[in-house]
């Protein structure tokens, strides 16, 4: 229409000008009224301008005129979309500038300028899902006191392969990676994901050189019928050789690197597996960048790992200084070489400073001992501490040997088995008297746990469930030899309730069965109360007392836990809040009577960091008795269990 009228108006304008001429050289005046002349032959159909059309005034004057100086909002409508398939609208939506301004102001030309930009959008992303033919048009009209911006998509016939054709392929299954067939559409993201799964499938089966070349397409637009030509290099079959590391600054040598591998030399080349080792050197914390690259190897049909490790800074210095209910302050610091004891041999010594408990000790951590997530534990510490039950001064020397799990690997089943040796003095009262009295222990200790894990996440779980036990052995020697045993069952569960809650219970039951409770250390005893118990209760506040209303332990325990983790709908979903109940108590006996339960209660919030969530928990007893802590607050990394 507007092609048109400006046409006819040129028209008008050269007749009136030769009309013009005419009129001047003949000296007549020119009657407005009068008919116009007929255009001079020139071989050209022209149109006859004396002729009156007809014109409906509602179609040019539909719309009212729009301000093209000012900024004005918009809304924008796509037409044509919903029949296809989901992902045309959702990357119109991710790219699409029209969406991204929609609501704010902006002036007529940069809205024009979006719209087209839009429609070719539109039509790339169409072309890429197999619709080449097709046609995108846009408006602009005012609506509501606003402009409406209408994307109207007719997308035409679905283009489809014809032939499809993977040469050199060296195994027939190794073709249904690709995956496109003849009579699927010639669709970008089908092509591109099916070439990558061809890599990685052919990386998988033990093909480590191998080249997929750039995928042939020849579309054909009258039969609207697409060939597809995608040749494949294997590179030959390999298996693995060895591993070489290349240069002088790495932390370890080959044969740790090959412990820490989960592969083996002669078994099929597999990617997936050196991915694996590249993210288990990170993880030693001794790697800043590593490299991983597949070469020749030495033998015939075999690849060795050329491996490159460039070292993190091995030394760490720490500090840290806190606050708890009932523990009173306390500081620590540390200082840590990460790669004393090669390989992985991490030396810690730390030193605490507090209101209820001074420390030093050294450290050892032996990563990846021997085996792959095997750790070796060895620690000796001199300590003093006064605690509610007792004040203990001691010196430990304890190994152990365990199969860890983390937040990369978690694990399944985990593992540990040691030795503790400690010589402790101790202060505690008399049950009956409450007198005080002093004893010193030699104890000797082989304690074993075993836990499975089925939960899905280390520090947050949402579903699944723990079990844990923990079996210790000891013999004491205080004034008289004798043997116990103390064991503990911890059991967790998770229940997802649906997208942003989560149930949580725990139950843990301890018994000690040899010796009489008198007869055992006090640190050695059962006690309940704190942030890792029962919340709402100061540490060692739960249980039997003596005469002075001091916590004596006891030789059994039962605690329960039940919690409702909530995910708050602000700040993007990165805070919760969690009401808690909890509940437990000590007994005497070698057999928890399950009777006398002590409740705390209370509420907790959850910053969901990037590594776990960071947990602040208030609770208060209920029933609170005299002495007890009117309210406890604990502060820690991950849930409470």
């Amino acid at each position: 229409m507007i092609f048109q009228s400006v046409r006819r108006s040129a028209l008008c304008t050269m007749s009136v000008l030769m009309l013009a001429s005419v009129a001047h050289a003949q000296n007549v005046p020119l009657d407005p009224e009068s008919p116009m002349a007929p255009l001079p032959e020139l071989g050209v159909e022209w149109p006859d301008l004396n002729k009156v059309e007809s014109v409906s005034p509602t179609v040019e004057a539909a719309p009212a005129p729009v301000e093209t100086s000012d900024d004005q909002r918009y809304a924008v409508v796509v037409m044509g979309i919903d029949a296809l398939p989901p992902t045309v609208t959702t990357r119109f939506v991710e790219l699409s500038v029209l969406k991204a301004g929609e609501g704010k102001t902006a002036n007529v030309a940069q809205i024009d300028r979006r719209a087209r930009d839009d429609a070719d959008l539109l039509n790339t992303i169409l072309r890429a899902e197999g619709y080449y033919d097709a046609n995108i048009e846009t408006d602009v009209v005012p609506k509501d006191g606003q402009l409406e911006v209408t994307l109207t998509v007719e997308p035409g016939p679905l283009y489809t392969f014809g032939e499809v054709q993977v040469a050199g392929v060296p195994k027939p299954d190794l073709r249904d990676a690709f995956g496109v067939r003849a009579n699927d559409a010639v669709n970008a993201d089908a092509v591109q994901g099916g070439e990558l799964a061809l890599r990685e499938k052919l990386a998988r089966e033990g093909f480590p050189f191998a080249k997929v070349a750039e995928p042939d397409i020849v579309v054909d637009h009258d039969t609207r019928i697409a060939t597809l030509n995608l040749n494949v290099e294997s590179g030959g079959e390999r298996r693995i050789g060895s591993i070489r590391v290349l240069g002088d600054r790495a932390p370890f040598g080959a044969k740790h690197v090959g412990v820490i591998a989960r592969f083996r030399p002669g078994e099929l080349y597999n990617e997936a597996m050196i991915d694996d080792l590249r993210r288990a050197l990170i993880a030693t914390g001794l790697i800043s960048t590593v490299k991983l690259e597949p070469v020749e190897g030495t033998t015939p049909g075999t690849v060795d790992i050329a491996t490159t490790l460039e070292p993190a800074p091995p030394r760490t210095i720490a500090g840290e200084v806190g606050y708890g209910t009932g523990e009173g302050f306390r500081v620590e610091a540390s200082w840590q070489h990460r790669n004393l004891i090669r390989p992985e041999g991490a030396v810690t010594l730390r030193g605490v400073a507090g209101t209820r408990e001074q420390s030093l000790g050294a450290l050892l951590r032996m990563g990846n001992f021997r085996r792959r997530d095997q750790v070796l534990n060895a620690s000796m510490i001199a300590s003093h501490e006064v605690r509610a039950a007792y004040d203990a001064t001691s010196f430990e020397i304890a190994a152990n040997l365990e199969r860890q799990t983390n937040i990369i690997w978690q694990k399944d089943w985990t593992y540990s088995f040691g030795f503790e040796l400690v010589a402790s003095d101790e202060k505690d009262f008399v049950a009956t008297a409450g007198l005080a009295q002093r004893r010193t222990y030699f104890i000797g200790a082989l304690p074993l746990t075993l836990g499975y894990d089925g939960s899905d996440d280390l520090l947050d779980p949402h579903k699944g469930f723990r079990l844990s036990g923990r079996l210790s052995p000891e013999v004491s020697l205080s004034g008289k030899a004798f043997g116990y045993a103390r064991a503990q069952i911890d059991a967790s569960g998770y229940v997802p309730v649906g997208q942003k809650v989560v149930i949580a219970g725990r139950a843990r039951i301890g018994s000690t069965v040899g010796a009489a409770r008198e007869d055992i250390a006090p640190s050695r005893r059962f006690y309940s109360g704190g942030g890792g118990s029962v919340r709402g209760f100061g540490y060692q506040e739960i249980g039997p007392r003596n005469a002075l209303d001091r916590p004596i332990g006891g030789r059994s325990l039962v605690e329960f836990s039940l919690e409702a983790r909530i995910r708050l709908p602000v700040f993007g979903g990165n805070f919760g809040v969690v009401p808690f109940v909890d509940a437990g108590n000590i007994y005497t006996g070698s057999i928890p009577k399950f009777t006398g339960m002590r409740v705390g209660a209370g509420v907790g919030l959850r910053y969901y960091s990037g590594f776990g969530p960071i947990r602040i928990d208030v609770g208060t007893p209920l029933g609170r008795r005299k002495g007890e802590s009117v309210v406890a607050v604990q502060v820690s990394l991950g849930q409470a269990f």
